[in-house]
């Protein structure tokens, strides 16, 4: 099962801090396969109220045999393993006692003073090909060096991992057989919130198992740099359940179980599965290529809270709110600037700041999109040309709460010209000596360094008071530290 990762900037860890498990794996894509077994009609029982309830029995008595067991044998050392994990979470120390909740599940360690030792895992898979193609979470065959792939008639296969895409975490294995059972492959995009679905798989290696639930929401964006909208059920999904099916009542597969948010590691009511278009992207792509890409904008972005929209004067929370812009890439060529709020790409709207890498990350790079964008009180429309996702992925920051009391309460001066070499600043800015009241209870610390306030430059303390007087119940502070830039929002009160 696949854990959650957090790929905030220190800046923002030390801003807000957040607990998030991952308890499956992840895929998107859209096509079709002519090899897929058809749909069919599944029949339903009905309460004595006389509501309609699927069947599952015969689901799973049709197509459990398609649903296959993932075993994966592969090497690695105790510290690479604690290293890599602090690695995909800055700020996080291997020591930590968060530091658990925040581990893949799916390599289990094993002790022994950085030797490397063999690693072990299991998860699940489904088969979409009856010459053996079989689709998988690309976190469950992670580093492995064997995967076996065991079916319900208890034949077993080495398979080969034809490739995998960490960033929506699907992968795709070819096994050596023929005429084999398959499942009809259908659209995330017909589901219903409220909608009966069910997801079979290997939780803890009882193979074969079959939990039920319903959808609980579709197009959820998770704080993890992911490319997924994933579809969030109720399905009960525990370690193992990663890379298997979901279904819908009419028994296609609609996703792949991919993820939990939980607080202990195990399941606690929260599912998320990858939607089966973004899984037949990224497949195809895969079988023709070996590996799947992605295109990239170039920015850093963060959730617009109430605080920030009533500063940048929009009429709702909504949008992803730019905090910085890569030098010379997509967005920067585009003229996108720091301050900016994305609300739409080509038409699509952005609500939460997710929703951007989500959208972006399913094009392909080259492509062109339209992207509308609120500047200082006024709709601005954008052409850009995505980049690559492999030499830079999107970015989400994750902004931190307002409070509401007294008066900004910060004590600034200039940056000193070694100091702005230092903190790579080319012109303007202000260091924060001192921060007390509404500020200080926003996150803002003493050595950080103001770059703008509400969108607009600063390099005085006078240009800081105008921007003060002229600002409403709050305002938003772009702060630099440690290399990071996040705009705060501050209540004035």
């Amino acid at each position: 099962m696949k854990t959650l990762s957090l790929t905030a900037s220190r800046l923002v860890l030390s801003l807000a801090a957040a607990g998030i498990v991952g308890g499956a794996s992840v895929g998107l894509v859209s096509g079709s396969l002519a090899t897929a077994a058809a749909p069919v009609a599944i029949q339903q029982t009905s309460t004595q109220s006389g509501t309609p309830l699927p069947d599952f029995a015969q689901i799973a008595q049709r197509h459990g045999a398609a649903v296959v067991n993932i075993s994966v044998v592969g090497k690695s050392s105790p510290d690479e393993e604690q290293q890599a994990a602090a690695n995909r979470l800055p700020g996080i120390d291997p020591d930590d006692p968060f530091f658990e909740f925040f581990k893949r599940f799916q390599v289990p360690g094993a002790p022994g003073g950085g030797r490397e030792m063999p690693a072990r895992g299991q998860g699940s898979g489904f088969i979409i090909s009856d010459d053996g193609l079989v689709l998988t979470n690309a976190h469950v065959v992670r580093n492995a060096q064997r995967v076996t792939v065991k079916l319900t008639d208890r034949r077993e296969f080495v398979a080969k991992v034809l490739g995998s895409d960490p960033r929506t975490d699907v992968a795709v294995l070819r096994i050596d057989a023929k005429d084999l059972p398959v499942v009809p492959l259908g659209s995330a995009r017909d589901l219903n919130v409220g909608e009966w679905v069910l997801a079979i798989g290997s939780p803890f290696g009882f193979e074969n198992s079959v939990t039920a639930g319903v959808v609980s929401a579709k197009g959820r964006s998770l704080p993890d740099d992911s490319f997924v909208p994933f579809i969030q059920t109720d399905v009960a999904v525990n370690p193992g359940n990663s890379g298997g099916p979901l279904f819908n009542t009419r028994g296609e597969v609609v996703g792949i179980n991919s993820q939990i948010y939980s607080r202990t590691g195990g399941y606690q009511g929260l599912s998320f599965a990858i939607p089966m278009e973004t899984v037949l992207k990224v497949k195809d792509q895969i079988v023709a290529h070996g590996e799947a890409r992605h295109a990239r904008l170039g920015v850093s972005v963060q959730e617009v809270n109430q605080t920030l929209a009533e500063s940048f004067r929009l009429d709702k929370p909504a949008g992803a709110l730019v905090s910085s812009v890569e030098p010379g890439g997509p967005a920067d060529k585009a003229g996108l600037k720091v301050g900016d709020v994305i609300r739409e790409v080509d038409g699509h709207a952005i609500v939460g700041s997710g929703d951007l890498p989500a959208y972006i990350g399913q094009a392909l790079p080259g492509d062109k999109v339209r992207l509308n964008v609120w500047r200082q009180g006024k709709a601005v429309t954008l052409s850009a040309q995505l980049g690559d996702a492999a030499a830079r992925m999107v970015k989400t920051a994750d902004g931190d709460k307002a409070t509401d009391q007294g008066r900004l309460g910060l004590a600034l001066r200039p940056l000193a010209p070694q100091e702005r070499r230092a903190v790579g600043v080319a012109d303007g800015g202000l260091v924060v000596e001192d921060a007390q009241g509404p500020a200080a209870l926003a996150g803002v610390q003493q050595g950080d360094v103001l770059l703008a306030v509400n969108g607009a430059k600063v390099d005085s303390v006078e240009q800081v008071r105008t921007l003060l007087d002229k600002s409403g119940k709050s305002l938003a502070l772009l702060i630099q530290r440690d290399g990071d830039q996040i705009f705060v929002p501050v209540r004035l009160g």
